[in-house]
């Protein structure tokens, strides 16, 4: 499994890239991990309800193909796209949806930070909170967009949205559990490795 470090982009370039990753995949394509901070940017899922966005001022919303609803992302958080031929692994949707949960709880726990997953919520909760979004889409027998991990960043702009579709959700970060807070390339090496890890199946 291959990793891409991307550092800071826009996201609809990244968001284009990856549709033309898995577009052009093959049996023989390596999976990747991308690592990639955003300039700010709302995020609107297939499902995404226009009354979710409750603010709408100078932060681009762009329409993608992930499930799930709004979300924001900004520099400060760490994006991790993971573009996975599931198929061609002893693995299932699900259980790749468990790795980038556990690959985060493990990461966050590192920082003295616990953390758990919410079966009647997706992403990654801190004392009730949310530290981390998941959204995945799955095309031709591969998955590709993935999780972002609020390490140190402005929050504010989750107050605009009913982040991920919940009215009145809190956020987090790890700035809020740790000081100083770690650089977000020494959490991305963390997260990596336990990704690296929890995505280890064999493949077929």
């Amino acid at each position: 499994m291959k990793t891409v470090r991307l550092g800071r982009r826009d996201y609809l370039p990244v968001f284009r890239q990856m549709q033309a990753f898995n577009a052009g995949r093959t049996a023989d394509t390596e999976d990747e991990l991308w690592i990639v901070e955003h300039n700010p940017v709302f995020t609107q899922g297939l499902a995404g309800k226009a009354e979710h966005l409750l603010v709408r001022g100078s932060i681009p919303v762009v329409q993608i193909d992930r499930g799930g609803q709004i979300t924001y992302h900004g520099p400060g958080q760490l994006v991790v796209y993971t573009m996975i031929d599931f198929k061609r692994r002893k693995t299932s949707v699900r259980n790749i949806v468990s790795a980038l949960e556990n690959s985060i709880i493990a990461t966050l726990a590192g920082y003295g930070i616990a953390a758990a997953a919410d079966p009647q919520r997706p992403g990654v909760y801190a004392e009730g909170r949310k530290i981390a979004s998941l959204g995945l889409r799955i095309k031709n027998g591969s998955v590709y967009h993935g999780l972002a991990l609020n390490v140190d960043m402005d929050l504010t702009p989750f107050s605009q949205i009913n982040p991920c579709g919940y009215a009145g959700l809190q956020m987090t970060q790890i700035a809020d559990f740790v000081r100083p807070s770690p650089a977000l390339d020494e959490v991305a090496d963390r997260l990596v490795a336990h990704l690296r890890e929890q995505l280890a199946v064999e493949a077929v």
